[in-house]
């Protein structure tokens, strides 16, 4: 009875490898079928005749393989179990046979019990015999185990040498198809092929350009690379793209802010940014070090000062031959540990910008681990578990494996880690790769050789560990577009009509909110404010050419009116002769000329000028019809230009000339311009001294207003002021007397001497006012230029009708006018600057102007931060989101056509 269980316990034994074996092979040969490339979208390309030799080419390539034939497995099982069966009643038959006739044979029975018993004892074995049979046959069968398991991985080998090979062959029939395509129909077919993945990706710069105020929630696709800092995030990406287009450094933190990189299909491996024409040739070393240097400086100019990370998204597209055609975001990596150099907040920083991105419901968490390193140091797997549970969008990536298998004793750990058996997180697939030796120089398609040489020869692969289908980033790349694809055609539409539920509510709200007005959005309004500040620049040449002279005098005597009173009038009337108040006057108008003048005359023709244009935008302001969203924007031009305006130099020497002989010349040619000189003298000194006495006025006597509402009276200092204010007017009327007295011009002298501060001094002191001699020093300068200016008026008016005296040579009872002669050559040079400067505006600045404007007005449209400073406020905010969602809307509905259509 032993041996017959024994017999039956093998039996299954048996059965059950049989079954088990040819089941798992037949499984296996069904898997290489299942990932032989499919040549479907060659039909757009070439006929379909050829398509369908190729695709028989491979079937038969797969069934030329020899693997053993379980088609009838069942109907052998079932026959063999019949014949045991009829072995078992055969035997026991006659062991009932043999009962019956015990007592007729005695003889017989006894040697036949003899010899029974004798076969039964030589049947019977120890416990430890049975044990040895037991190990022999179990170690019998995992030999067998081995031998098929090891056909089985020689068979897989050959297969995927075979599919590399018809891949590569695949990639050069596309790239010749796709060149061909593009000399024979300029493009437009493979245009559409190759920009569905672009189209998504517009549509995805769309959102990431949105302000965080828009309350748009952005739910569509793309692939999220996250996992700790150094755990070869990035050189996954770089093998996935085929190219080492990120930055590297050893060990410290090198992705500083989101890379959006768009995978496509293309005849060259070529990188682009976003907003950049340039393309980068990725098979060229120069070009693939200019490229990480660019996304290194990108990555240095997005982080503001005293942060170490970035929001703000760079934008790369990869295009090459046999690329899988996808949207990733490589984020940084998570840390630790916040070093020496980096903010503060670095850490929450960027597990804030990572669980942004994750919240995203529709965006696949491809999750990065480093396989090196013990699993109970990872920061990353907490982090995705807690943003997807259930593990329904994210795929997890073991890297380093080489390393782990060369340093690890217990591989359970690794074959529990790609059994999600190990991290309580979940993922919709595990993935083993390895992405170099340790070399960052190492190109890719050596990489690629080493990790397929490496799983092809790897212990752990040979023992099960690795499953065929979870290693390579081959496999990985194919995987995760696969999953990217499937998500965008579940969440394309729906996203969609959020959109155009989005923009219909927009569109009321504007309705309800500005009825009468045309949606504009920053764009518009500001062509629309460049168009009317170009329209004033251009009216700036229909100004009168009076008008310009008449401000440019203007102008032109306010700046320089106190030099000539104070440096050269006040100084000149010093002299106790004519000729030495001309001498005097020669010397300073002269140096005057030479040195200052031009230069103020040229900075005053720049102020006129661009107080002008800036007149004429005021103007258009204060029309009914106009639009005040655009005041900041028109006035900040105007500073720019203020700025930026340069007045041509060569005006400088010519100003220099006619201004020089304008103030030499003191010959007045006629009686109408004495009297205008003589009218000239008279504004400007009067206009000086209701200037003059006003400020000392209001230092002395403040306003009735003032003191009623701060509810006080005079201060100390004014009463001060005011005595000794009055003081010196008595020491100048004490000058006046002594003139007529002695005939000498004390009145005219500037300076207080000694003998009179003392004097004025002690008079104050008297009344019990205690100044400085500063104090009365400061109010003798402002008293005695009022005095000086009220008797040079009434000089002036003396003269009105002197012009016959000064032409024959002569005075009238000692006035000689020479007063009236000074200011007809200021007069005369002022007129002459004008009119110089005048056409310098005409001809040359208003042209130069204009183009100033120009160059202003494009630096602000490129600028959008401060576009959004000058044009704001809830109609501009309203009409921007309105303009977005449009372009989100017709973007994804043009997308989705040709999603449709590709289908």
């Amino acid at each position: 009875m032993a041996f017959l269980l024994r017999l039956l316990r093998l039996r299954y034994l048996l059965f059950g490898t049989a079954v088990g074996g040819g089941y798992a092979a037949r499984k296996k040969y069904q898997e290489i079928q299942d990932a032989l490339p499919d040549l479907s979208w060659m039909k757009e390309y070439m006929p379909e005749e050829t398509v369908n030799a190729l695709s028989k080419h491979l079937a038969d390539l797969a069934n030329s393989v020899s693997l053993p034939d379980t088609t009838n497995l069942q109907d052998r099982v079932r026959e063999l179990q019949e014949k045991f069966a009829n072995f078992l009643s055969t035997s026991s038959q006659n062991q009932t046979s043999d009962g019956e006739n015990i007592n007729a044979e005695e003889q017989k029975s006894s040697d036949g019990l003899f010899t029974w018993n004798k076969s039964y004892k030589n049947v019977q074995l120890t416990s430890e015999e049975q044990d040895k049979l037991n190990k022999a046959v179990q170690l019998k069968e995992h030999e067998r185990q081995e031998k098929i398991h090891q056909e089985m991985m020689s068979i897989q080998i050959k297969y995927q040498r075979e599919i590399d090979r018809l891949e590569k062959e695949i990639k050069a029939m596309k790239k010749q198809i796709l060149l061909r395509r593009d000399r024979n129909s300029g493009g437009k077919q493979r245009k559409i092929k190759r920009s569905l993945i672009d189209m998504y990706s517009e549509v995805l710069d769309e959102l990431n350009d949105y302000d965080t105020n828009y309350n748009i929630q952005d739910h569509l696709p793309r692939v999220i690379v996250i996992g700790d800092q150094s755990s070869g995030k990035t050189s996954v990406l770089e093998m996935i793209t085929q190219a080492r287009i990120f930055p590297r450094g050893a060990g410290e933190m090198m992705t500083r802010s989101p890379v959006k990189v768009t995978l496509s299909e293309g005849p060259y491996h070529i990188a682009t940014f976003k907003d950049s024409p340039k393309e980068y040739d990725l098979t060229k070393e120069a070009d693939l070090a200019s490229l990480r240097k660019e996304i290194e400086l990108r990555m240095r100019g997005s982080v503001k000062d005293g942060q170490t990370i970035s929001s703000e998204v760079i934008s790369l597209s990869v295009k090459g031959p046999g690329l899988q055609r996808m949207v990733l975001v490589d984020l940084p990596g998570i840390i630790s540990t916040e070093t020496i150099g980096m903010a503060s907040d670095t850490k929450n920083s960027i597990t804030r910008l990572a669980n942004n991105y994750m919240s995203n419901p529709n965006a696949i968490i491809l999750c990065i681990q480093d396989g090196s390193v013990d699993a109970e140091r990872s920061n990353v797997t907490e982090l995705v578990s807690k943003m997807d549970p259930h593990g329904k969008r994210t795929i997890f990536v073991l890297t380093k494996v080489d390393m782990a298998e060369a340093n690890l004793h217990d591989t359970d750990r690794i074959q529990k880690i790609l059994d999600g058996k190990l991290f309580p997180m979940k993922a919709l697939g595990y993935f083993a790769v390895v992405t170099g030796k340790g070399n960052a120089d190492d190109p890719i398609d050596l990489i690629q050789k080493y990790e397929e040489d490496f799983f092809r020869n790897s212990k752990l692969f040979g023992d099960g560990v690795f499953k065929a289908n979870q290693t390579t980033t081959r496999n990985l790349s194919f995987a995760v577009s696969d999953c990217f694809w499937k998500m965008v055609k579940e969440s394309v539409e729906q996203q969609a009509d959020t959109f155009k539920a989005s923009r219909f509510n927009l569109e009321t709200e504007w309705k309800n909110s500005f009825t009468k007005m045309r949606e504009q959005d920053r764009d518009e309004l500001f062509e629309k404010a460049r168009g009317e500040i170009l329209d004033e620049v251009v009216n700036l040449s229909l100004i009168p050419s009076q008008q310009w002279e008449d401000n440019l005098t203007k102008y032109l005597w306010s700046q320089m009116s106190n030099f000539i009173f104070d440096d050269v009038f006040l100084t000149a009337a010093q002299a106790e002769s004519v000729g030495g108040f001309n001498t005097t006057v020669d010397v300073k108008l002269q140096q005057w000329a030479e040195k200052e003048l031009p230069r103020q005359c040229v900075n005053i023709g720049h102020d006129v000028l661009l107080d002008e244009f800036q007149g004429l935008i005021e103007r258009e302001q204060k029309s009914r019809s106009y639009d005040p969203i655009t005041n900041d924007l028109k006035m900040q031009v105007v500073q720019a230009c203020r700025t930026r305006h340069q007045w041509d130099t060569k005006a400088l020497d010519s100003l220099r000339v006619i201004q020089t002989q304008a103030l030499q010349d003191r010959n007045v040619p006629d009686k109408q311009q004495w009297e205008t000189a003589a009218k000239f003298m008279e504004n400007v000194i009067r206009k000086e001294l209701e200037q003059q006495e006003s400020e000392l006025n209001s230092n002395i006597n403040p306003s009735s207003w003032s003191k009623l509402f701060t509810f006080q009276g005079s201060t100390i200092e004014e009463k001060n002021r005011q005595q000794c204010v009055k003081e010196l007017q008595k020491l100048l009327l004490n000058r006046q007397q002594l003139d007529k007295t002695t005939k000498h011009n004390y009145t005219f002298r500037s300076i207080l001497d000694y003998d009179e501060l003392t004097t004025v001094k002690k008079n104050l002191q008297a009344q019990k006012v205690d100044v400085s001699n500063d104090f009365i020093s400061e109010l003798w300068q402002r008293v005695y230029k009022i005095h000086f200016l009220k008797r040079n008026l009434s000089t002036c008016l003396d003269c009105r009708r002197f012009f016959y005296y000064y032409q024959k040579g002569l005075s009238d009872q000692g006035l000689d006018c020479h007063e009236v002669v000074f200011f007809w050559r200021l007069k005369r040079m002022i007129e002459i600057t004008s009119n110089a400067i005048r056409q310098q505006i005409s001809n040359i600045e208003t042209r130069r102007l204009e183009r100033e404007v120009k160059e202003i007005l494009d630096d602000f449209n490129t600028d959008e931060t401060l576009k959004a400073n000058l044009l704001k406020g809830k109609r501009v905010d309203l009409a921007e989101e309105l303009k977005r969602v449009r372009q989100v809307q017709e973007k994804l509905e043009e997308f989705i056509v040709a999603l449709n259509t590709e289908k």
